[in-house]
Parts: C-alpha cells; sequence; structure tokens
C-alpha cells in the first residue's frame, strides 16, 4: 500500500504510513541517544523512514522538501543511484583496509580531489570530518611555519573539537572556553558583512578595503612572526552565508604572502558543488595553501574530510614524518563514495546546475519574495547557498531575533520555520536568517516550489514588524 504526502505528488514507499514503527524509532533514540548542540531533555526528533533526490520522509507519511541538504552536506541529493552503486561495489569487494596500504578508491578519491583543486594542491589527507579537517590544517601550518598563532573571523563555524571550535567565532565557543574544552593561541578578526558592516562601510569596494586593512591592524598587533595561518571560510556557512566582496580574498592571499602567514580556506560546507564551483575559491581565481572539505565531497553518504595540501607544505613532511593520523583516514567505502559523487557531478553537470539555479530560480525568487515581505532585510548567496535575513526594522535593520538569542526571543523565527514544515518544506535557520540550501540537483520546479512555501511562512514574520 502507497499514500501521497504534503510537498510531492509522487507516492511514498510501500509499508507506510507506520506511527508504530515511528514510535519505536523515537523511542530508542530518547531511551538511549546523547544528541549534538541540545539540552538532552528538549529534544525531540523526527523519525525519517526514508529519501530520494530532494525529498525525504517520516513514518506518519508526510513528505519534505529538503531546503536543509540535512547538514548543508547533501550536495547530490538522497539516494543518488550512482553513488550507492559504488559504496555496494566496495563493501562487496572490502570494507576496511589500514591508510598503510594503498587501496584504489582511496588513491583515485586522492587523484580527482587534486585534479579539481586550484593551483599546485596535489596531495589529500583525508580525515573523517570537517573539524578534524580544521585540526590537522592548523597542526601542519603550525608546523610548517613553526609559529603557534592562527588568526579566524569572529562570524564563522569550524567545527566542535579543540581547535575548530577555539576557531569558531559563533557562541557555540563560548561554553567550551568556559569549561575548558577549547585550545588556545587563536585570535579573531571581524570579516568583511557589508549589510552590518562593521567599518560603517557604504560600498562593497569600502567594505573590502577597509575589512582588510581592519585584518592587517590585528596581524600587526598579534605579531606576524607568531602567526602561523589565517583560516577563512570562502563563503561564511553557519554564521550568515556571507559571501566576500570582489578583491577581498585576493587582498588575503597578498597578507598572507606578505608576512609569510599560510592562508587555509575553510571548503567544508561552500566546497563541491555549494555554490556553483567545485571550490568557492574558484569564483575569484585566489588559490590558498591548505584547503579543508567534507561535507559535499561524498554528501555525507560515508562520514570523509580532508585538507589539500600545497607542493610547498607537503615538502614539509618529506623527510620527517607528520606528527598525525586517522584509524579511518580515507576508509575505502567513504573513498568510494567520494569517487561515485564526483564522477556523476561531472557526468550530470551538478555544479553547472547549481550555478544555474541560483542565478535564474533561487536569487531571482528570493529578490521577488523580499519585496513582498517586510521582514526581510537582505537576501544574498550564489549557486544553491543563499540566506535570507529577517529584520523588525528596515530602516534601523534591528535583527528579528537577537543575537545568540533562544526560547522566546527566538519565538518570530520559530514560527516562520513551523509554517515552512507545516507545508511540506524542511528548511534551515540560524538566530534571524532563514538558509536556502538545497541539494544541488534540485530542478527549476522544485526550487520554486520550496520558495513558494518560504514565501508563505515569511507572513509569520511580517506581523512582529514595526
Amino acid at each position: 500500500m502507497s499514500s501521497t504526502a504534503s510537498g510531492s505528488s509522487a507516492p511514498l514507499p510501500a509499508g507506510l504510513p507506520d506511527p508504530e514503527a515511528g514510535a519505536r524509532v523515537v523511542a530508542d533514540d530518547r531511551a538511549h541517544l546523547f544528541h549534538s548542540w541540545a539540552a538532552q531533555g528538549a529534544v525531540n526528533p523526527m523519525p525519517v523512514a526514508g529519501g530520494e533526490g530532494r525529498y525525504f520522509w517520516d513514518y506518519e507519511g508526510r513528505r519534505y522538501l529538503d531546503f536543509s541538504s540535512q547538514f548543508i552536506n547533501l550536495n547530490i541529493g538522497h539516494a543518488h543511484p550512482k553513488v550507492v552503486a559504488a559504496i555496494k561495489d566496495q563493501a562487496d569487494r572490502i570494507c576496511m583496509i589500514a591508510s598503510t596500504f594503498a587501496n584504489d578508491r582511496r588513491g583515485e578519491a586522492a587523484r580527482l580531489i587534486a585534479e579539481i583543486a586550484p593551483g599546485d594542491l596535489n596531495r589529500v589527507f583525508f580525515t573523517n570530518g570537517g573539524a578534524e579537517a580544521n585540526e590537522h590544517a592548523v597542526r601542519m601550518a603550525r608546523i610548517h611555519t613553526g609559529r603557534p598563532k592562527v588568526l579566524s573571523a569572529y562570524r564563522s563555524y569550524h567545527g566542535g573539537t579543540a581547535t575548530a571550535i577555539s576557531l569558531t567565532g559563533d557562541p557555540r565557543r563560548w561554553a567550551n572556553e568556559n569549561s575548558g574544552s577549547a585550545s588556545g593561541n587563536v585570535a579573531h578578526f571581524f570579516g568583511p558583512y557589508l549589510y552590518r558592516s562593521h567599518f560603517h562601510a557604504t560600498t562593497e569596494a569600502e567594505e573590502c578595503e577597509r575589512a582588510l586593512a581592519h585584518l592587517e591592524q590585528v596581524i600587526t598587533f598579534e605579531g606576524p612572526s607568531t602567526i602561523a595561518a589565517i583560516v577563512l571560510e570562502t563563503v561564511v556557512g553557519t554564521a550568515g552565508i556571507l559571501v566576500p566582496p570582489p578583491g577581498y580574498l585576493a587582498g588575503v592571499r597578498e597578507l598572507c604572502d606578505r608576512y609569510g602567514i599560510l592562508y587555509i580556506a575553510d571548503e567544508v560546507m561552500s566546497g563541491f558543488g555549494r555554490t556553483g564551483a567545485w571550490f568557492a575559491v574558484d569564483h575569484w581565481g585566489v588559490t590558498p595553501d591548505l584547503i579543508t572539505f567534507a561535507k559535499g565531497v561524498n554528501s555525507g553518504y560515508v562520514p570523509l574530510g580532508g585538507v589539500i595540501l600545497s607542493d610547498a607544505v607537503h615538502d614539509t613532511f618529506r623527510d620527517v614524518a607528520y606528527p598525525g593520523g586517522l584509524t579511518y583516514s580515507g576508509h575505502p567505502l567513504a573513498c568510494a563514495a567520494a569517487v561515485g559523487t564526483i564522477t556523476a557531478m561531472r557526468e550530470e553537470g551538478v555544479n553547472e546546475n547549481a550555478a544555474r539555479v541560483g542565478a535564474e530560480i533561487i536569487g531571482p525568487g528570493l529578490r521577488e519574495i523580499a519585496e513582498r515581505h517586510p521582514s526581510v532585510g537582505e537576501v544574498r548567496g550564489l549557486g544553491v547557498f543563499w540566506a535570507v535575513e529577517l529584520v523588525r526594522d528596515r530602516e534601523t535593520r534591528e535583527m528579528l531575533v537577537p543575537y545568540a538569542a533562544g526560547g522566546e526571543l527566538a519565538r518570530p523565527v520559530d514560527e516562520v520555520v513551523a509554517a515552512c514544515k507545516e507545508g511540506g518544506m524542511w528548511p534551515v535557520y540560524n538566530y534571524n536568517r532563514i538558509h536556502v540550501v538545497p541539494p544541488c540537483t534540485i530542478t527549476d520546479e522544485e526550487a520554486r516550489e520550496g520558495l513558494a512555501i518560504l514565501d508563505q511562512a515569511l507572513y509569520a514574520a511580517d506581523k512582529y514588524v514595526g
């Protein structure tokens, strides 16, 4: 027996709805799971029964258009047949082999990643995810330069492990610092954000010039000879989907070269098609010294991340052992999924689709939505990587939800999110923003469907304006 749910006319798989099965899934979760970034008593997870393409569904028979790409990592969509087949084929041959051995899929994945990386970034060190990638990139930079300190932006997220959470500029860092879980030797700076300019800029050119002057000032006061690296999300993700103004990344590259600092581009969220290119740095023609990646490299089908090293950094460890490694570095199943993902993306023009849908459907659609809703202060993004910034007053730009606020203060955005879900679309939100981040494979019709649901949901925010 099959049925149809909201969000799509496609039938659900046989056996659904099955509320009793869903209740058992939730019961096991609440009895035994410890959830990340959450007060455990407040967790109330929705049990998911399956997914395909740009949709997933629960045991009640409700289908959702995935405008979140889960954790902004499901770039190729749910259950892509070529990636599933690649994992199954690898499992039939060998599921695990230590990283000290050569493995065909591990080597092929590294070669494919190096081929699409810019400049002389020709070597890949595999990790299990993005946080570990940033941990190891910083370790490599410190050893390569012989310097201890790292700079990162206030509006940023780099992961939840000790060094990565220290790099992070959002409020999740605070509790880790209070508990002593974060590591030191990190200084923060303000990156460009014209809509809420720290530098009182009124144009992109002013914002770029003043943000670079500020960064150089931080370098000067922190001591250039103490700084190993600047870690920068190419397009800031969780903290706002902030697209850098023209010239900014080139300016960061020049500052790094001038002071002997390594430039680490965190492409964990922005890489592998999210912005309509293999790596977001490709849009600005900049080559970092190290690139960290994860998420979209295999759409999260099996955990995988890594660091892409320039030849110069690699040569530091040619005759001296690198003091780091992981049991699951380059896991065969994860690397097979990466090979399947990159190959499918090339064959199916996934990057091109993301760029086109962003330019022709999502961008124009969000700008039209902004004209109808006084709660929308700004929309920004590229590819399938967009943010809708919500305000109480367009003139003052007062945030709809205050920075770092939760509970009752977050009610306005909670209502928007609830309306999206009720309409059959699963969104991502962060404080006063709704992020529009569907899979890179999304069709024009699906993109319009999701935008129409968001359009209706934003009336819940409009009532708080004024």
